[in-house]
C-alpha cells in the first residue's frame, strides 16, 4: 500500500491549480486565506466551489456567515500566497496592511487581484478534512492584465 500511496501522491501533483485568496466576513471581522482547490461548477447559475480545511479560521467564518470572496492571483503575487497561507487569522489581522475592497457580501477582495468573485454559499459538503463550499457568484470583475498564477508547492511554501 505504501508504494501505491506514493504513486497516488505523484499523480495528484499532475493536477493543475491556480492560486487564490479566499476572503471571508463574519459579523465585523474579516479574514483571508490562501487556497488552491477552487473550481467552476455551473454556468446557470454561476457557481464556484472551494475546499477549505476544517481547522482553518476562515472555515469557521465562511460556515457562519455563508459568504466568501475569491481573489485570483497573478504569477508576480506569490508573496501574497505566503502571507495569507503561513499564519492564522486567529492570531493575526492578515488584512491590516493589505488594501482591499468589498462588494455585495462584504467579504474582502484584494485590490491587486487579477480578478475577483464575490459569492454567497448555496451548499456545503464535508469532504474528509475539508469542507467544499459551493457559492453562487453575486459579483465578479477582471481587475488586471496577464495570466493567473499556477500553483507549485516548491515555489510557494
Amino acid at each position: 500500500m505504501e508504494k501505491m500511496d506514493k504513486d497516488i501522491g505523484k499523480a495528484l501533483k499532475c493536477i493543475t491549480n491556480g492560486i487564490y485568496i479566499i476572503g471571508s466576513k463574519y459579523e465585523e471581522s474579516v479574514n483571508a486565506m490562501t487556497a488552491v482547490w477552487l473550481t467552476r461548477l455551473s454556468f446557470k447559475p454561476q457557481l464556484l466551489g472551494v475546499a477549505v480545511g476544517k481547522s482553518r479560521f476562515s472555515h469557521h467564518m465562511i460556515e457562519r456567515s455563508g459568504v466568501f470572496s475569491v481573489s485570483v492571483l497573478g504569477p508576480r503575487q506569490k508573496d501574497l500566497s505566503r502571507h495569507f497561507g503561513l499564519q492564522s487569522g486567529r492570531d493575526t489581522d492578515k488584512l491590516a496592511d493589505i488594501p482591499y475592497i468589498t462588494r455585495v457580501t462584504g467579504a474582502p477582495i484584494l485590490k491587486t487581484a487579477l480578478a475577483y468573485f464575490d459569492c454567497k454559499v448555496v451548499s456545503s459538503h464535508e469532504t474528509g478534512d475539508h469542507t467544499f463550499f459551493i457559492g453562487k457568484v453575486l459579483a465578479a470583475a477582471i481587475c488586471g492584465e496577464g495570466e493567473p498564477a499556477v500553483y507549485k508547492k516548491e515555489e510557494i511554501f
